[in-house]
């Protein structure tokens, strides 16, 4: 399980880096769940990035705008980003997320085939009036995305967890992991929560709040203790289960 870590700028990316994070997811929280950052912030954060570290970016919550989407999605492939995200919070349609999705995975996968694409949909989708998070593993498969994945839409103090069950996050994985797919889940995650998704199989945990002072994921900063300590928690947990095998 790779662990994610989501900086809002250079300075809490050297934190996440030096803390021992897989992967700099670089997003703007202040624009939503999977609010977008400026394009020279990714290419900054992907130049002081060294490898075998990752880089993801978020699109944002986008609209039904498969042109305008797809157009971000180029621009964020030239920045040199390992993973795209995009949002379907304001979709209610299967078929509109299906045919958005596809257009970002042409726009993608025709300049940069490694390029991953993530589509992420959201546990509370019934309070956020978003699409149901049970299809995004279906819309992901059709849309030939690399990555399912759940968040939260409407950070306050409930988690993933208060809206997906137990068989509900097995159902999701299970079903993704049979498209051939990988899962990503995050949603206000704390470390107590990572030893159940190793366990579970999911394949990147993306925590933004738990890295950061008072787990403030607004006004807090990503710090690299507290990546650290999470990326310590992630690794025994997959000690434990190698074990337990």
């Amino acid at each position: 399980m790779k662990l994610l870590i989501s900086p809002i700028d250079e300075e809490e990316a050297l934190e996440a880096i030096k803390g021992g994070a897989d992967i700099i997811d670089v997003k703007n929280p202040k624009e939503g769940p999977l609010g977008a950052s400026f394009p020279w912030t990714i290419k900054r954060i992907r130049e002081i990035a060294p490898n075998p570290i990752e880089v993801s970016c978020t699109l944002g919550d986008m609209p039904n705008l498969p042109g305008s989407v797809s157009l971000a999605a180029t621009g964020a492939v030239a920045l040199g980003v390992d993973y795209v995200k995009v949002s379907l919070l304001a979709l209610q349609s299967e078929k509109d997320a299906v045919y958005l999705m596809q257009n970002v995975v042409k726009a993608v996968k025709s300049i940069e085939k490694n390029v991953k694409v993530v589509v992420a949909g959201f546990a509370d989708a019934k309070r956020a009036h978003s699409i149901s998070p049970l299809l995004i593993p279906k819309i992901a498969s059709l849309a030939e995305c690399d990555f399912a994945m759940v968040d939260t839409a409407i950070k306050d103090e409930k988690n993933l967890l208060d809206f997906f069950n137990a068989k509900q996050l097995e159902t999701f994985i299970d079903e993704t992991h049979g498209y051939g797919l990988k899962v990503a889940l995050a949603g206000s995650l704390q470390i107590e929560h990572l030893p159940l998704l190793s366990i579970m199989g999911v394949d990147i945990a993306g925590l933004r709040g738990a890295a950061c002072t008072e787990k403030d994921r607004v006004n807090g900063r990503v710090k690299k203790q507290k990546v650290e300590e999470l990326v310590q928690a992630a690794k025994m947990s997959e000690r434990n289960l190698v074990a337990s095998r």
